[in-house]
């Protein structure tokens, strides 16, 4: 029989509810542990969850013998601190978006998981699901010429005063919390790095970008825009334009069970169903593919490097009102 991998979480943040579920779906893992700055908190959240133990602290999760596995979804500037941590505790660690919000960082923590020899990946759902897959297989085939232009946007209205998102300290921002996803997904499109950007942004009273409006430009004459904000109503496209068709995907980055994408071409819509699954149940097993079979996580830590890569030259190109080139 199979190993099972047991997991913990680390925190109580909202994003949990969305791991709850698959690593309870698959037959690979076991949801173990919860942890909290206080022991009233954990213990309110594991009986809430039905989870068998709770930890008043993260050291001490850290420190449970029987946890494989720590998901990370404290707050942005916690990340590459606890991730480090982690991995030094002999962790396996998938570690919520964006992964670091510096380059020293990012590098801190594959350096960790290098000299630990624990897997480490970056929780991108998306890239995981059948559709993402899919549309990476159709712009591949050929059918939609050279590429042109990738356009995608990620929108939602925050309401919750004093949440972390707003505040520049805590890695807060709109491009660090949706915008990573178009940017994200361009580039694996592309299957390239950008080699220039531009980027505006407006900003809240916390400092953070409450909307960011973007421009990537990659060799051969690709150009990709996007925006992202806080202050919007919901919104979430992709539309890749080649020479010879534009296939536009309405749900890029939340796919579900039953989703469609749309080719144009010769002014006629082709509509293409794709099946999908639970769409947070990728990243959990390919976790489990990488920490039991050796396989490579779905998305380096090399990836994950050149996302954060980007965004941080396109929030220098806000502030400077200049092109940055990478």
């Amino acid at each position: 029989m199979e190993k099972i991998l047991n997991w913990g979480l680390l925190s109580t943040a909202k994003i949990n509810r969305a791991l709850i579920k698959p690593l309870r779906t698959s037959k690979r893992t076991r949801l173990l542990a919860v942890a909290s700055r206080s022991i009233s908190t954990a213990e309110s959240y594991a009986y809430e969850w039905k989870l068998p133990r709770a930890h008043g602290s993260y050291e001490a999760l850290l420190a449970d013998p029987e946890i494989d596995v720590i998901y990370n979804s404290l707050p942005n500037q916690l990340h590459a601190e606890w991730t480090i941590k982690a991995l030094r505790a002999g962790k396996h660690v998938l570690c919520e978006k964006p992964f670091a919000l510096t380059l020293a960082e990012a590098d801190a923590m594959s350096q960790a998981a290098r000299e630990t020899g624990k897997v480490l990946a970056e929780a991108f759902m998306y890239r995981h699901h059948a559709q993402t897959l899919k549309v990476k297989e159709i712009v591949e085939s050929g059918v939609l010429g050279k590429i042109q232009l990738i356009k995608g946007a990620f929108t939602f209205t925050l309401t919750r005063a004093g949440n972390y998102r707003w505040m520049e300290e805590m890695g807060g921002g709109s491009i660090w919390d949706v915008g990573c996803y178009p940017i994200s997904y361009a580039r694996m499109i592309v299957g390239a790095e950008p080699v220039e950007v531009f980027g505006w942004q407006v900003k809240g009273q916390g400092g953070s970008d409450e909307s960011f409006i973007g421009q990537m430009r990659f060799k051969d004459g690709i150009h990709m825009q996007f925006d992202c904000g806080f202050q919007s109503p919901s919104r979430s496209y992709m539309e890749i334009v080649g020479t010879d068709a534009a296939l536009n995907i309405p749900n890029p980055f939340k796919p579900g069970r039953k989703n469609e994408v749309h080719l144009i071409q010769n002014e006629k819509t082709q509509t293409i169903k794709i099946k999908g699954g639970e769409l947070y149940l990728g990243e959990v097993e390919d976790m489990c593919d990488a920490v039991m079979n050796n396989q490579p996580a779905r998305i380096s830590l090399a990836d994950s490097r050149a996302n954060i890569n980007v965004i941080l030259a396109l929030l220098q190109s806000a502030k400077s009102g200049k092109p940055i080139s990478l």
